[in-house]
């Protein structure tokens, strides 16, 4: 647990969402949410199609365009972190990311934290402000199936954004 002071200047209790034995930059699968302030629709927009069975398209805004740049640079950066899977969201994202180390040298692996902190500076600093909750959910992916349920979790979730936990309107 740590402390944080509230806006009554009041110590709190934070709840500790990270599994506390878990090293959190070994090789794995690990699947991130990353929630905008307040929840604000700041990323894209979700355009329902107009014939039937056509999937919803994603639209991205500029701060959605910078945001997919900043995603997509995250391996040139971390040659040892792999994108599977993401999707932009008009209130957060969603990303299936891998980290490896093929030769043995863990400590070049980026943890969890530390990419999810350079992501957000990132495109904080190319819109100019922060747009960012200050915590993000992670959950590692212990199976197949599991990668297999987030990864399809990933793709139609556009599709069902009004029933998204995230909605805000």
């Amino acid at each position: 647990m740590r402390r944080y002071m509230d806006n009554k200047n009041e110590y709190k209790i934070r709840k500790q969402i990270r599994m506390p034995e878990y090293d959190y930059n070994s090789n794995g699968a690990y699947f991130i949410t990353i929630c905008t302030k307040n929840r604000k629709p700041l990323l894209s927009k979700i355009s329902v199609g107009t014939t039937i069975g056509r999937p919803p398209d994603v639209i991205l805004t500029k701060y959605g365009r910078i945001t997919e740049d900043a995603i997509r640079n995250i391996e040139i950066v971390s040659p040892s972190v792999h994108i599977d899977n993401f999707v932009i969201m008009p209130n957060h994202i969603h990303l299936l990311l891998f980290l490896y180390c093929d030769d043995g040298r863990a400590m070049l692996v980026p943890t969890i934290s530390r990419i999810i902190q350079q992501l957000k500076g990132t495109i904080s600093k190319r819109i100019g402000h922060s747009v960012w909750h200050p915590r993000f959910y992670d959950r590692v992916i212990r199976s197949e199936r599991d990668y297999r349920e987030i990864y399809q979790y990933i793709d139609n979730n556009p599709a069902r954004w009004a029933e998204d936990k995230y909605y805000m309107i």
